[in-house]
């Protein structure tokens, strides 16, 4: 189970209500009334994200001539399938559709997104963090609003810790080693981590080292794990599983991942902020115990952090009312809709948000009082940037299990093989849809 399929949201304990000011928008651009005068406009939208419902009466109420109907179409993926069918048939097609981040460049560079430009969306940018800015961005053009953001973070339990003899969260990844060995010295099952093969985490590694395997450039695509940062971040990796202080039995989201949580015997997660609002239900024996901290830093003193997970929303180009949709987009996602949204429990990227007293001075109970906001609103707004995923990464991402999979069970493949395996793989596919990948 990945949260990449799941809303991102964050405990609505973290977040009291924000006196947000409406801007509702509208834009200009084509394709459909805007809802403004007497014509009546009914938009689709497309969302696994509960909480843009919860805009949908206060965006009617001021739009009474435009009626939203959102709809599950079912996980990131069915969405993905169900929208190129839509097209395809020329029928069937919604004004709205969330997409993952690294989904954008898929539905974009073949046209199948609306340059969002022509509503004048340059005027929202200094109100997202710039990594969320540049997920929505694809050739220099804005194809979608981010919605959602999983800012990497660590998750730590201060009680194993402090029980292994570490005093405060590790702050660089050499001090994350050597924590590694005195936790696993605790005996038993208790390790700092584990891991069975998840690409998110692996690649969240490598994007805060300066890794920047994919690059794209219109239809030319580029995959290259030997630079520095990658290189780097892989033979750390490869470090903690070679030494026996990763498990690498238990695989996330399993009912002995939240044994592990609970009883404290995993000691740290570095996943997406998003894991603070399901951790209190996976391990609630654990309240109290843990801590977010920023990821761990390869120089010490610095601060640059990754992504892991997030969402957004784009118009695809064959949508009936682009301007009503543009309308309720920039409402839900930045507007006078994007309160309703963040107190049900949305983690936003909007600088407006994070930026606040009321989101960052806000104490988590279950987090030992600790004011996790201000955290991971740090943690958003060092993000590195110019990190791209290929356009076929929904594909690429499916089949890194299998390929990962054996080292994970046997051992006998290094990291560095696997990503030459998944990087050959990916370049067959990629040109035999119709990229030039090399």
């Amino acid at each position: 189970m990945r949260l990449s399929r799941k809303v991102r949201l964050l405990s609505a304990a973290l977040v009291p209500m924000f006196a947000l000011a409406a801007c509702s928008g509208g834009g200009g651009g084509g394709g459909g009334a805007a809802g403004g005068g007497d014509e009546q406009v009914k938009l689709t939208v497309w969302s696994w994200d509960g909480t843009v419902e919860r805009a949908v009466s206060g965006f009617q109420a001021a739009n009474p001539n435009i009626k939203v109907e959102v709809v599950n179409a079912g996980s990131s993926q069915d969405e993905y399938k169900a929208l190129d069918n839509a097209i395809q048939a020329g029928s069937g097609v919604p004004d709205l559709v969330m997409f993952e981040y690294f989904a954008v460049p898929y539905f974009a560079i073949p046209g199948k997104l609306t340059d969002l430009g022509e509503f004048g969306v340059e005027k929202l940018k200094n109100d997202y963090v710039p990594a969320a800015w540049g997920d929505v961005t694809v050739n220099g053009k804005v194809y979608a609003l981010p919605s959602d953001y999983g800012p990497s973070a660590m998750f730590y339990n201060s009680a194993t810790l402090k029980k292994a003899g570490v005093d405060k969260a590790p702050a660089t990844w050499d001090e994350y080693y050597e924590a590694a060995k005195k936790v696993h010295a605790l005996g038993g099952d208790h390790y700092i981590a584990q891991d069975t093969g998840d690409i998110f985490f692996l690649l969240s590694l490598i994007w805060q080292a300066g890794g920047r395997p994919f690059t794209v450039n219109g239809n030319k695509v580029h995959i290259d794990f030997t630079d520095e940062g990658t290189t780097r971040a892989v033979a750390f990796w490869q470090k903690m599983l070679d030494e026996g202080l990763v498990n690498t039995k238990i695989t996330g989201w399993s009912d002995d991942w939240n044994r592990t949580l609970n009883d404290g015997t995993l000691a740290t997660q570095t996943m997406g902020g998003w894991l603070t609002s399901t951790l209190p239900e996976r391990a609630p024996k654990a309240a109290g115990d843990f801590r977010v901290a920023l990821m761990p830093q390869w120089r010490q003193g610095d601060k640059v952090g990754a992504e892991n997970g997030g969402s957004s929303f784009g118009i695809p180009a064959a949508a009936g009312h682009k301007d009503a949709a543009f309308k309720f987009l920039e409402y839900f996602t930045h507007g006078g809709g994007l309160s309703s949204r963040v107190d049900a429990g949305a983690f936003v990227p909007n600088t407006s948000v994070l930026e606040s007293e009321a989101f960052q001075s806000k104490a988590n109970k279950y987090f030992g009082g600790q004011k996790v906001g201000a955290v991971l609103a740090e943690a958003s707004e060092t993000v590195g940037s110019g990190w791209q995923y290929p356009p076929f990464f929904e594909w690429a991402r499916s089949i890194y299990g299998d390929i990962a999979s054996p080292f994970y069970t046997t051992g006998k493949v290094k990291l560095a093989e696997i990503l030459e395996q998944w990087k050959q793989r990916c370049i067959q596919y990629g040109n035999e849809q119709g990229f030039e990948v090399d």
